[in-house]
């Protein structure tokens, strides 16, 4: 469950975030009327996106029957959400720098298109992590037989659009910097347990071999019925007890993409000022 909160606490902090600066750059360029067009787009971001997740439960209520097809879309789906979800990790930190001025600068010539152009940008802000966290959530609660992974996602909804709401009135004051970047490196470790157990479903379809292969096995030590067991579990989906093949995709995965996350970004320089001529400096 706390890792669902912390997914939904995340991603619905970014979109409360991005929906502040848009409704923000309406009221203070005098543009308060369009405000309703901005959350027509946010609603048809989410209906959108609840769609996906309907649509992910109904395939896998489809093959439930079958315990190899089961496992088979449970790790194929696994392995592509992790893949999505990293590459939104990445572009958010890559982008958060400067996505205010690039979201009022798109809204800007949002206004000069028309009311479509405004609804269509606020639908494509907000798309990115409501189907993020459709995905993220799917994969890390697909062996879930109770509906905790979803409370504690909507619980991270809540608490996100209340700290967007106080954020936006001035009320708290969040390092923002701070917040994304320790809370990415959190989702690289759920990431690398979900990849790893992606592999594993698919060892248990028998589309990949060593099923029987243990790495390791400290049950003993962390019982899986345990409550700490349990707790790692829901958090980093760990397994006392891991494959050869699990235990090598979570480090190919993890030791890699953490590098390259921690790496200092570079900015690039700016475009150096071409020295004036004899005849121009006349």
């Amino acid at each position: 469950m706390l890792a669902n909160y912390l997914i939904g606490l995340r991603e619905g902090l970014e979109a409360s975030l991005v929906v502040s600066i848009l409704a923000t750059f309406l009221v203070k360029s005098g543009h308060r009327d369009r405000l309703k067009l901005v959350w027509i787009g946010v609603g048809a971001a989410l209906a959108v996106a609840a769609a996906a997740w309907g649509l992910l439960q109904f395939v896998t209520a489809l093959t439930a029957r079958s315990f190899t097809a089961q496992e088979t879309i449970g790790g194929v789906m696994s392995i592509l959400a992790v893949g999505f979800v990293t590459w939104m990790i990445f572009w958010m930190r890559k982008a958060s720098r400067g996505i205010a001025k690039e979201l009022r600068e798109r809204m800007g010539q949002a206004l000069e298109i028309g009311s479509r152009a405004v609804v269509i940008l606020a639908f494509l802000a907000v798309f990115r992590e409501s189907i993020e966290t459709a995905f993220i959530v799917y994969a890390s609660a697909a062996l879930a037989t109770t509906a905790v992974p979803l409370i504690g996602v909507l619980l991270g909804l809540a608490t996100s659009v209340l700290l967007g709401i106080a954020i936006y009135r001035g009320a708290v004051k969040v390092n923002l910097a701070v917040f994304f970047k320790w809370t990415g490196a959190v989702l690289i470790l759920v990431a690398a347990g979900i990849f790893a157990y992606g592999f594993h479903d698919l060892q248990e379809a028998g589309v990949l071999p060593g099923l029987q292969h243990l790495a390791f096995d400290i049950s003993h030590v962390v019982p899986p019925d345990s409550w700490y067991g349990v707790l790692l579990k829901g958090i980093f989906n760990f397994n006392p007890a891991p494959t050869v093949l699990e235990s090598i995709a979570w480090l190919a995965y993890l030791v890699p993409v953490l590098i390259l996350y921690f790496r200092p970004v570079r900015t690039p320089a700016p475009p150096a000022v071409p020295a004036k001529t004899a005849e121009e400096a006349i």
